[in-house]
């Protein structure tokens, strides 16, 4: 009765979903630009962060299309409180790195964080979801209390590349013991220039014998 009130559609293409259907149709599913570097052995993410930071591996599941599917479905996660697009992300990219072996190591997963009065404006980080369903799938923990966001700074996506690196935002880790001897998992919704997790990944460097590996929802 609920499914007849309240029909679930597409979060892509707002169409009805069939039965099995979750979150996304398949014929989205099928359009989505699939990047998935982990399964192709692909260096080209990690090598964003050459000279930069020591990052172990690097993935993102999709290339972000401006004016596409993936440029929707991200806009509806972070400014129209379609939070399932998280966890659906978080299914299906857990899934694939729980059977590859590059990220068995990975102890820990941490979302890049959101300011506190961001986060209470929007009631949700948009990587929680996608961040908790990779830990669930390595069976690690998740910890959004460690990585801490000290400054606000507006949308990073469609700012000059200039402007992102100028950016004022600034992290910090609160609880270092921690992470102490951690490899872990950085997660965020999308990657452009990678400033955000460099720096990020910086401040987490900062705890003892710490190593990092980077997953996102998108890749420029």
């Amino acid at each position: 009765m609920l499914n007849l009130l309240f029909p679930k559609v597409c979060v892509g293409c707002k169409e009805l979903l069939l039965k099995g259907e979750e979150t996304l149709c398949m014929d989205c599913i099928h359009s989505l630009p699939v990047a998935s570097f982990h399964k192709t052995d692909s260096e080209m993410l990690k090598d964003k962060f050459y000279g930069r930071f020591l990052v172990k591996n690097a993935t993102a599941l999709v290339y972000f299309q401006k004016r596409g599917l993936t440029q929707e479905l991200l806009h509806n996660l972070k400014y129209r409180g379609k939070n399932e697009v998280s966890y659906f992300f978080g299914k299906w990219l857990g899934a694939e790195l729980a059977e590859n072996s590059a990220y068995n190591e990975i102890e820990m997963v941490i979302p890049v964080p959101l300011h506190k009065q961001k986060l209470k404006k929007r009631g949700y980080n948009q990587v929680e979801g996608f961040g908790k369903e990779i830990a669930l799938a390595l069976n690690v923990p998740y910890r959004d209390d460690v990585l801490i966001k000290i400054s606000k700074s507006g949308s990073q996506v469609f700012k000059t590349r200039i402007l992102r690196f100028e950016a004022e935002e600034e992290f910090t880790v609160q609880n270092i013991e921690a992470i102490k001897d951690k490899h872990i998992l950085l997660v965020d919704d999308i990657i452009t220039t990678g400033a955000t997790l460099e720096k990020c990944g910086l401040q987490l460097l900062k705890g003892e014998n710490v190593s990092i590996s980077i997953a996102t929802i998108a890749t420029t």
